[in-house]
């Protein structure tokens, strides 16, 4: 029986997970025929991966120079790669990889948080932990394509061809970073006539990880997630939901509010802050048991509003959500602030992989079956590794704390592994804490 991470003997640190991650890897299956296998799936898995954990496209260029000059490289001592195909052949290799097989390695993960303890920091309103839904394009083009590709007819007449992933986090709002989970991918399903969509992705994405989660767990979703069949399926899996509710998409809704609103049943309350600058107004509006579309069968949601104000009365700040929590004076400033957060699933997860450094939006490979889907798991799973390492390695932990960027930190580790070899991760970040003069930690002295 495998050991949980989170343990003593199985700590979340750049090795264990290295570990983890090639012995998932090692289960690939090889559709390859003939005794032609030069290259093991593991290292060509690897490989893939270790462009976007180092964020260096030519990290295994450099590796193989290194390899050729020093006899040794990085690749294998920092990531356990042991021969490193080309490129090409890490593209062959990886287009009859389904990524769903990678998915268990997300919840290997997920549980080993929930064995330190670390989930509890995000938990809000009575334990409570969020999951946010989003959908992201990753990948567009008017002439490649591949059958897993969603199609779309531009105003030019021009047809183009593009990948969307339903990316799902953990976050909380007293939280500044987000866990992301295993992703959907938006593609065309075997026996539906009809294209893919969001939510239906998003439905499949439920029902395979509801297991998974914890017992108490909110979904939080923008106003396209706020209809009726969705949050059936949310009320039938025994979920939880704040969801965006904007007047444009339910007319009913709002009528009945304003019809109360009339007869001073709709509640209110308000309070002031200073910021430091000045003064803030958040008021706030609710009622509950209000149907959330025109029919008989309409599924009953308690609605709150936020309005947050400057000292001349303008508009800094203006949502609504429909929820299943009931609400009251004592939690809707709790509620609100829980779906006031989803913006975290586009800030710290969907802007981060795009714009960070992962390059989650560009074209590393788009194949004919799973290249583009398999390569934008790895680049999530890389992001989440390093969130695990920047809450557990207290090398890595000072070092992003020293150096004023990430990009900073990420151009040290591609220099330094273009021109230097090491035995491993840990002594990697020794060399750069000693070079910024900057005292080991004990504990790290201790297990050398």
């Amino acid at each position: 029986m495998a050991l949980p991470f989170g343990t003593r003997n199985k700590p979340f640190t750049q090795k264990v997970l290295s570990e983890e991650l090639r012995n998932t890897f090692e289960s690939l299956p090889d559709a390859r025929r003939g005794t032609n296998k030069k290259y093991l799936m593991s290292d060509a898995a690897l490989s893939a991966f270790s462009v976007f954990f180092m964020q260096s496209p030519s990290f295994l260029a450099h590796q193989k120079t290194m390899q050729t000059s020093k006899g040794k490289n990085n690749a294998e001592s920092l990531l356990g790669i042991h021969q490193i195909p080309s490129e090409n052949q890490i593209r062959n290799l990886m287009d009859t990889v389904s990524p769903e097989i990678l998915f268990p390695l997300f919840n290997t993960i997920f549980q080993g948080l929930i064995q330190t303890g670390k989930l509890d920091t995000f938990k809000v309103l009575d334990e409570q932990l969020l999951v946010a839904l989003d959908g992201t394009e990753y990948y567009s083009s008017t002439r490649i394509h591949c059958p897993c590709c969603s199609v779309t007819t531009q105003k030019n007449k021009e047809t183009r061809y593009y990948h969307t992933a339903l990316t799902p986090v953990v976050l909380s709002p007293s939280q500044s970073d987000v866990i992301p989970l295993a992703p959907e991918f938006i593609a065309p399903q075997d026996g539906q006539e009809k294209q893919d969509c969001e939510i239906t992705a998003a439905k499949r994405w439920l029902l395979r990880e509801r297991h998974r989660l914890p017992e108490k767990v909110t979904i939080l979703g923008d106003d396209l997630y706020c209809h009726q069949p969705w949050c059936e399926t949310l009320i039938t899996q025994g979920v939880n939901f704040i969801l965006v509710c904007k007047p444009t998409s339910h007319q009913t809704l709002y009528e009945w509010i304003d019809d109360f609103e009339r007869t001073s049943s709709v509640q209110h309350a308000q309070v002031c802050h200073w910021t430091g600058k000045q003064n803030i107004t958040t008021h706030y509006r609710f009622m509950n048991e209000v149907p959330l579309r025109n029919s008989d069968d309409a599924v009953q949601v308690n609605w709150c509003e936020i309005k947050e104000t400057d000292e001349q009365g303008r508009i800094l700040y203006l949502n609504a959500f429909a929820t299943n929590f009931r609400i009251s004076i004592d939690n809707v400033a709790d509620i609100v602030a829980a779906g006031r957060s989803r913006w975290k699933i586009e800030n710290e997860n969907n802007n981060t992989l795009k714009t960070k450094g992962y390059r989650f939006d560009h074209n590393f490979g788009h194949g004919k079956q799973h290249l583009s889907s398999v390569l934008a798991t790895l680049i999530i799973l890389s992001y989440l590794f390093h969130t695990m390492l920047n809450w557990f390695d207290e090398c890595y932990k000072l070092l992003r704390e020293a150096l004023p960027s990430r990009q900073i930190f990420f151009d040290d580790i591609r220099a330094l592994t273009r021109y230097m070899y090491f035995d491993d991760w840990d002594s990697m970040l020794e060399f750069m804490l000693e070079g910024l003069e900057i005292p080991i930690p004990k504990r790290v002295k201790q297990t050398e």
